[in-house]
């Protein structure tokens, strides 16, 4: 098993969130309108799950050159909120040939700084 470079993300903001619903098209106001997070039990708003799957995919980009990926999936986990420092930890667990091409294989997980895992993922990449 090989481990990649841990990738740190700073806090998530509830501006960050507004951006993302406006860059994404996703306005479901249990992303940016407390009140609502509240309402719906969740105690405030929440990130939007494919923010959290694009900083694991931007740390793939980082870790493999983007031309190389070739699979990624993602199960979420936990629920992201406001205020939480995220990181990207990621490892090769797998050597494989598909179709005549060598890849590596291994898993990707987003936690915050507890510890909680948000997202756990899995990965192909083009052996280089």
């Amino acid at each position: 098993m090989s481990e990649l470079e841990i990738i740190q993300k700073e806090s998530i903001t509830f501006t960050q969130l507004v951006r993302y619903a406006g860059a994404s098209g996703d306005f479901n106001p249990i992303h940016t309108v407390v009140p609502i997070g509240e309402k719906a039990g969740l105690g405030g708003v929440i990130a939007h799950g494919m923010l959290i799957m694009g900083m694991a995919g931007e740390a793939l980009t980082k870790w493999f050159p983007r031309q190389n990926i070739r699979a990624f999936k993602v199960r979420f986990s936990a629920m992201t909120r406001p205020g939480e420092k995220l990181s990207i930890e990621g490892y090769i667990d797998e050597e494989k040939t598909v179709n005549g091409e060598e890849r590596l294989a291994g898993k990707v997980f987003v936690k915050n700084e507890s510890g909680e895992v948000k997202l756990k993922g899995q990965f192909e990449v083009k052996k280089s």
